[in-house]
């Protein structure tokens, strides 16, 4: 009987620990030291136990953040085997207690390489958030953080024997790569834009891109993600209510946006699909002017929407920070249409009513 077994793991550094032979006596494709994904066991396997497809062991930055958290959630959830890399591991512990997550580790930077070691795949999701006031060490910082962790992440890539190294890297970007513009449209294929964030963008995919050769990278260019929990909905909610629903700036500028849902979906088919590869737009199918994305969060809401949301208000808040949300670009996910990707919210509206429901 041909056999595939993946190696035992166990962190003497972290108080989790995770051994767990995995075998089949049918692998779709042969395993080396390298990979251990194999096909699903049927329900007349001897386990006896329902469907259950090979772990995968994960290796993420940014677990703690508004995607980072969902999308560990959706591995742990599948019993995939997680390793958050974090600075804070006391923070790390609030948002992933033991008793919720029992195989998870959590290991702060002197214990990245180690745990980098061995893993299948890396999601690199870390960096500061730009929806806040910026200022010029805000604005460093913006740029700082996102360099120096996808850095350190490859540099230990690259440092790692081919047997123990990862060999995918899915890593976040943004769609402020392209610029901003209320008549372009933009896709995979179009060039950088001349400002701020698509100067902090080129510099971040060109750090990912300095992994070894042999590891595949998925650039995830990801668009404004809406959510209960956090990112740009949270923080534009409370400004509409005050403000009675109206669109905020002119209503003219483009809002390429994405269920959190959806974005965590398309990281996960980007760890297991081979064809996921180089850039991928993260957003939604259906872009749409934030002056009408206002009029749906206003009927959803059930708030009047026809006061607007003066520019100066945004940014007495945001600072220069507001350029987020006042400028904006038309982003379509051709790449992700094109590898036969299912949006489950391809609308704002429904995504919206799904949210605020």
């Amino acid at each position: 009987m041909e056999l595939c077994r993946a190696t035992s793991f166990s962190w003497a550094s972290s108080s989790y620990s995770i051994a767990t032979p995995l075998y089949s006596s049918k692998p779709f494709w042969s395993c080396d030291a390298k990979m251990f994904t194999v096909r699903c066991l049927s329900r007349h396997d001897a386990s006896d136990k329902p469907d259950k497809c090979t772990q995968m062991v994960v290796s993420v930055t940014g677990a703690t953040g508004f995607i980072g958290k969902r999308l560990v959630q959706r591995l742990v959830a599948d019993d995939h085997l997680v390793r958050v890399l974090t600075r804070s591991r006391s923070k790390a512990e609030l948002i992933f207690p033991a008793k919720d997550f029992p195989g998870i580790v959590l290991a702060e930077e002197p214990q990245w390489e180690d745990n980098i070691q061995g893993s299948n795949a890396v999601v690199n999701l870390a960096g500061m958030p730009i929806s806040t006031r910026w200022s010029p060490e805000i604005k460093k910082e913006i740029k700082e953080s996102r360099i120096r962790v996808t850095s350190k992440v490859v540099d230990i890539i690259n440092g790692l024997q081919p047997d123990v190294r990862p060999t995918v890297l899915v890593s976040a970007t943004a769609v402020g790569y392209y610029g901003t513009s209320e008549t372009k449209v933009f896709n995979e294929q179009s060039p950088s834009g001349n400002d701020y964030l698509a100067e902090v963008c080129r510099q971040w995919e060109g750090t990912a891109l300095k992994v070894n050769k042999d590891v595949r990278v998925a650039l995830i260019r990801i668009g404004v993600v809406l959510g209960k929990e956090g990112g740009a909905l949270a923080k534009m909610i409370p400004i509409f209510m005050m403000f009675a629903g109206g669109p905020l700036g002119s209503g003219k500028q483009w809002f390429s946006w994405i269920h959190v849902d959806d974005i965590v979906n398309l990281i996960y088919e980007a760890l297991l699909n081979p064809s996921y590869k180089g850039v991928i737009n993260g957003t939604a199918p259906n872009p749409v002017r934030l002056g009408e994305m206002c009029d749906y969060l206003g009927s959803v809401l059930g708030r009047p929407s026809w006061l607007p949301v003066p520019d100066f208000v945004l940014k007495a808040v945001l600072g220069e920070g507001a350029c987020v949300v006042l400028e904006g670009q038309k982003v379509l996910p051709e790449k992700a249409k094109e590898l036969g990707f299912s949006f489950k919210f391809p609308y704002v509206k429904d995504a919206l009513k799904a949210i605020l429901s």
